[in-house]
């Protein structure tokens, strides 16, 4: 078995009503794609039909010390959301290869968006782990999450790598870009 030069990715999902379930196609078609030698993990996040920071934030936590470094994180949706709420207002101590967000919604990024306790902090773009790549993914025909946000995202991430996608929401299943990107950073880090 080949190894490469990224450890564990650690693949979040989305919150909602079957979403763990929703979300591990996602995760199964990255698993698939990128192969032998790379180890995909998704950790079943808490209540995910009622989206607790504190519970997510935990079990974001949990995951991400447990992974094998150097880590690349994925986060679908409100997974990414929350991944990237973690990453600003806690300190990693893992180290991070990159960080994956996949059709996340942007705090305040339009009205649907707006609401008390759906935030990050001030300048989260800059807070985030040092040298770790940031991709941003979204679909033009996403049906949930406009794709304005990850333009917003973009925005707020100078170093943000922005890639449009295919497929709704959940991308088709289809992870292949994200799978060329882990590929690439995997390839750079040998």
């Amino acid at each position: 078995m080949e190894t490469t030069a990224v450890g564990d990715i650690v693949f979040f999902h989305g919150a909602g009503d079957g979403a763990y379930d929703i979300d591990s196609e996602m995760a199964a078609d990255l698993r698939s794609r990128l192969g032998d030698g790379y180890s995909v993990v998704m950790p079943q996040l808490p209540e995910e039909d009622d989206a607790d920071d504190r519970a997510w934030l935990a079990t974001i936590e949990r995951a991400i010390a447990d992974a094998v470094p150097p880590v690349v994180l994925v986060g679908h949706s409100a997974g990414g959301y929350m991944l990237l709420k973690h990453l600003t207002t806690s300190p990693v101590t893992p180290s991070v290869a990159a960080i994956c967000v996949i059709a996340a919604p942007f705090p305040a990024g339009d009205p649907d968006w707006t609401f008390d306790g759906f935030d990050l902090p001030e300048g989260f773009g800059d807070r985030l782990p040092p040298g770790a790549a940031v991709l941003l993914y979204a679909s033009e025909d996403d049906e949930i999450v406009p794709f304005a946000h990850r333009d917003l995202y973009g925005r707020a991430i100078a170093s943000a790598v922005t890639r449009t996608t295919t497929g709704g929401h959940q991308l088709g299943n289809d992870l292949s870009a994200v799978a060329d990107d882990i590929r690439a950073i995997a390839e750079r880090g040998r």
